[in-house]
């Protein structure tokens, strides 16, 4: 195999030098065996896509390209949509940028595919023209760390279930005068840095309470404000594309009007989706085991 990732690798650094790509994303699952170092050298970026836990190897802590998505079962297209996702928030990715993407299946260890990524053509991950609003509205690792919780519930649901759930980050006074609450804020007295989005402790507090009816609200610095949020804003159904249910429509009517972000877990189908300024910005599908 050693051969065909080196091909690969081979081909995939003359596609991107032919279409002046912004950089080559490579899956670490899949990439023990390919040559990264000494072809990226020569072509453009390498960015590693980790998944969870993995060791990163220590060419790539020496540049500090690595993206990191939720060990969860995910399509490849879900995989690539995570981490260009990310990639925009954090500010490495931007609308015009070309990327190639090489993946396979994991339990095999090589590259079998190669992906081409027009960011803002190619996707539905770029529907806004102003995407680089989602960087401005709140703290990379803090839409990060949300991006990844949202994730798990879609894949994992809670006790057995399926959940569904609404986040809203930023922008938290304007949202909470757009809102009411439902029931008693379970956040209400505690200390901000022990309500920490990026506080690992609260995650499984945090999927607890996603059963609770209502949306999450949260700071740009991450920390939750309420859970149990009704928001008042919606947008009319007419408006919004056919076949999206309450949390989608209460999601697009507030951030329609304020400058927030929201993140949906769809309780029927488990799609995560990102909305900015009344529409999706990106909708990543549950995989089908």
């Amino acid at each position: 195999m050693d051969s065909l990732n080196k091909t690969i690798m081979e081909f995939a650094c003359k596609i991107a030098k032919k279409i002046e790509a912004r950089a080559i994303l490579v899956y670490a699952d899949v990439a023990s065996d390919l040559p990264i170092m000494e072809d990226s050298k020569t072509c453009f970026d390498t960015i590693l896509v980790t998944r969870g836990d993995a060791e990163i190897p220590e060419e790539f802590k020496k540049t500090g390209k690595v993206l990191n998505i939720p060990d969860i079962h995910l399509t490849r297209v879900g995989q690539t949509k995570i981490a260009i996702t990310k990639g925009i928030a954090s500010g490495l990715f931007k609308d015009g940028d070309k990327l190639v993407c090489l993946t396979g299946v994991p339990k095999f260890g090589y590259v079998d595919s190669i992906m081409l990524i027009d960011v803002g053509k190619e996707f539905e991950i770029l529907t806004s023209e102003k995407i680089t609003d989602i960087i401005e509205s709140v703290h990379p690792e803090v839409f990060e760390a949300v991006l990844n919780i949202a994730l798990e519930l879609a894949a994992q649901g809670r006790e057995g279930r399926s959940v569904g759930t609404i986040f809203v980050l930023g922008d938290h006074e304007k949202v909470l005068q757009l809102s009411r609450q439902m029931v008693i804020n379970p956040f209400m007295g505690h200390k901000e840095d022990e309500r920490n989005i990026l506080s690992p402790h609260l995650k499984e507090t945090i999927k607890e309470f996603s059963a609770i009816d209502g949306a999450f609200v949260l700071k740009d610095n991450g920390v939750l404000v309420t859970a149990g949020r009704h928001l008042n804003v919606a947008l009319e159904s007419k408006d919004f594309p056919k076949g999206l249910g309450s949390r989608h429509i209460a999601a697009a009517g507030i951030t329609s009007v304020t400058h927030a972000i929201a993140i949906v877990v769809s309780e029927s189908t488990g799609t995560v989706s990102v909305l900015k300024n009344g529409t999706i910005f990106v909708g990543i599908e549950k995989s089908v085991k």
